[in-house]
């Protein structure tokens, strides 16, 4: 079923909000769901990725998780977990977490989702107890990249979002931003960065005292097989991108060639990032990123560096190299 959203306001010349509840596939507020009993990841604090070799911390028990704090002082751990749905779990909590946080603190969580399969490893926050206590009125969503393709297309992040995640919480109307597929790549990047100067200025977005770019609360991102992050691919002139906000893309070495997506400073300006991998397809690049490689070349996935804290969610099959 195609996806029509309604248009609401405009921010900017032409950016649009188009409001997930408006689906009649909408979870009301006060729906029940059937009960989930979660069990609780146990975590092993300040374990280094050595000591857990020695320990093989990845075969303990269902649902417990290693975590590693990374030497030389920078705010990155990584948790790994036997299974996926033990990452779903345990990423739910770590999200509506920082949704009380930054809700309490601020007023307005501002979430930034990425495509692929990041969309699938929030489906806890769909249920008990998440799907009843967060306040979801105080988010305010928006996507690190995009596909310059109708909403309704199957390549579009927005679509996939829709579907999975947002048409399923009852988010306020407006706090949905998604891109202008009626622009061309280039003029999509420059309206969605106009639509981010306009909430930065009314508060809705935090801004970096130490960068001056946007400062969200909590970054989402998956990583590609070729350690890519949001569209920023190895090699690609755009990880250099120090100036713009949001850029553009039309040469994607992954299909469809046009697309936007935020620059390394927005995305390092961030409060919080999870960075969640799942898979033994992908095992060989968080060996890569995560081990003594020697390579001069950083991916980008490597590059990811926040302003606050980085968290990487792995599964014991995308662990399995390190």
């Amino acid at each position: 079923m195609a996806i029509a959203p309604t248009f609401l306001r405009t921010l900017s010349s032409s950016v649009r909000i188009f409001p997930p509840i408006i689906s009649p596939l909408v979870a009301p507020q006060n729906s029940v769901l059937p009960p989930i009993h979660h069990r609780r990841a146990f975590r092993l604090k300040g374990v280094s990725l050595v000591e857990k070799r020695k320990l093989g911390c990845c075969g303990v028990k269902a649902s417990m998780a290693t975590t590693a704090a990374e030497k030389g002082g920078d705010k990155k751990k990584v948790e790994v977990f036997d299974t996926e749905e033990d990452l779903a779990v345990s990423l739910a909590k770590y999200t509506a977490d920082l949704s009380e946080k930054f809700s309490k603190e601020r007023g307005a969580f501002t979430v930034v989702l990425s495509g692929g399969s990041l969309i699938k490893s929030l489906r806890k926050l769909l249920e008990p107890p998440y799907i009843d206590s967060i306040e979801w009125s105080k988010w305010h969503v928006f996507w690190v990249d995009e596909r310059v393709v109708p909403k309704d297309h199957v390549d579009s992040n927005y679509k996939l979002a829709y579907d999975g995640f947002l048409s399923k919480i009852p988010l306020l109307p407006g706090n949905v931003y998604a891109i202008n597929d009626a622009l061309s790549a280039e003029g999509a990047a420059d309206d969605y960065e106009t639509c981010l100067k306009h909430l930065v200025k009314i508060n809705v977005i935090d801004l970096s005292a130490a960068s001056g770019f946007p400062k969200f609360d909590l970054v989402l991102l998956g990583m590609g097989p070729d350690g890519h992050v949001a569209s920023l691919f190895p090699g690609h002139p755009l990880l250099k991108e120090n100036e713009k906000w949001v850029t553009f893309i039309k040469d994607s070495p992954k299909p469809p060639p046009e697309r936007i997506t935020f620059t390394f400073p927005v995305v390092n300006s961030s409060a919080y990032i999870a960075l969640v991998v799942a898979g033994a397809g992908k095992a060989g690049v968080v060996q890569t990123a995560l081990g003594n490689s020697q390579n001069s070349d950083k991916l980008p996935v490597q590059m990811v560096s926040p302003e606050g804290e980085l968290t990487w969610f792995l599964d014991k099959a995308a662990a399995s190299k390190l």
